[in-house]
């Protein structure tokens, strides 16, 4: 079969690799629908912190079944599923908690022990597989795991019942968080980013106020919107210099900040602006089993606009190309998924 392999930093080749072979308690799926995440082009500038190249990319994907193990109990060929692509060690102390999205130990794609999605097919234990809800399309499907994620951040962030956030950048998971903020009922939501296109999607989702974070000053524009009383939640789904503190500056006293980015180096933090006004700091890593539930459950009640955060696709054989464009921002794009 063809896989999309990252050979060497920036290079991308179509590579005939061996079919998975299908274990007892395993599903083979033709993939439909993989999208490409922020994490997959840290790994086409061979810059991942733990994928090393070469490497076959992806983790987010739609598909149909063509075969199930022999003890394969919940599938059979012809059904659309998605698959949570994490698996983790279960002995560990955050597994026995029910924290699996923190097991030090999980296995993902892209790694030696489990392929990537950008492939014509892709296997996954049974236990990671989910069928896709009536009405939800591959493309809409490819969205479950980043959904999730937002789905996470926005429970870390305790968006039910609040009346006014922030979101710190408007890519594809700020964009799904203000999603799942709408579903939740928030009724003021303030989205920025550093690009007037991602947040004129915004605006298009529903956002009720927008702040391109390299025009204005986002805490003084913030300060000014809510006479000085700031957010109850920040998502910071951004890495920009010193966004911790403008996170810190726009939230309410005794606010929650949702740290989702993952910002690798080491950055200042004025430490006092938490204490001052008591915030709650809290990260964000990936989703639980219930959280990926309750991203296909969004999906399935349309609460989701698909074709607003999906902003192009491209054919498998134009991987490599479409890689580049979001490196290089070459097009206007927020989410960029490819179809087999």
């Amino acid at each position: 079969m063809k896989a999309a392999v990252v050979t060497e930093p920036y290079k991308v080749v179509l590579q005939d690799i061996d079919d998975p072979v299908v274990g007892q308690r395993d599903v083979l799926i033709r993939v439909k629908a993989t999208g490409i995440c922020g994490s997959d082009l840290h790994l086409y500038k061979g810059a991942h912190a733990f994928r090393k190249l070469p490497a076959i990319l992806g983790h987010e994907v739609a598909g149909e079944v063509v075969e199930v193990g022999s003890k394969v109990t919940r599938f059979k060929p012809g059904m659309a599923v998605t698959v949570l692509p994490q698996i983790s060690c279960g002995n560990c102390t955050a597994c026995r908690r029910g924290y699996f999205n923190i097991c030090p130990q999980k296995t993902v794609p892209g790694t030696p022990a489990w392929q990537g999605t950008f492939a014509e097919y892709f296997i996954a234990p049974e236990d990671a597989v989910y069928p896709l809800p009536a009405g939800v399309d591959y493309l809409a499907g490819s969205l479950a795991e980043p959904l999730a994620v937002a789905v996470h951040a926005a429970g870390r962030a305790e968006l039910k019942g609040r009346k006014r956030v922030a979101i710190l950048g408007s890519g594809t998971i700020g964009l799904l968080v203000l999603a799942v903020a709408k579903h939740y009922g928030v009724k003021e939501i303030i989205a920025t980013d550093a690009y007037d296109y991602n947040l004129g999607v915004a605006r298009k989702m529903g956002a009720t106020v927008t702040i391109n974070a390299l025009r204005e000053d986002v805490a003084a524009k913030i300060d000014e919107l809510t006479s000085g009383e700031g957010v109850e939640a920040v998502i910071v789904a951004a890495s920009a210099p010193g966004i911790i503190d403008q996170a810190a500056a726009i939230a309410a006293r005794r606010g929650t900040i949702a740290l989702v980015a993952m910002i690798s180096q080491a950055i200042p933090v004025m430490t006092y602006t938490f204490v001052y006004k008591e915030l709650e700091l809290k990260g964000s890593q990936t989703y639980t089993a219930s959280d990926f539930e309750a991203a296909l459950d969004l999906l399935a009640a349309g609460a989701v606009p698909v074709a607003e955060v999906v902003t192009k696709t491209v054919d498998f054989k134009d991987t490599a190309r479409a890689l580049e464009i979001l490196d290089k921002r070459l097009e206007e794009a927020v989410k960029i998924v490819v179809t087999l």
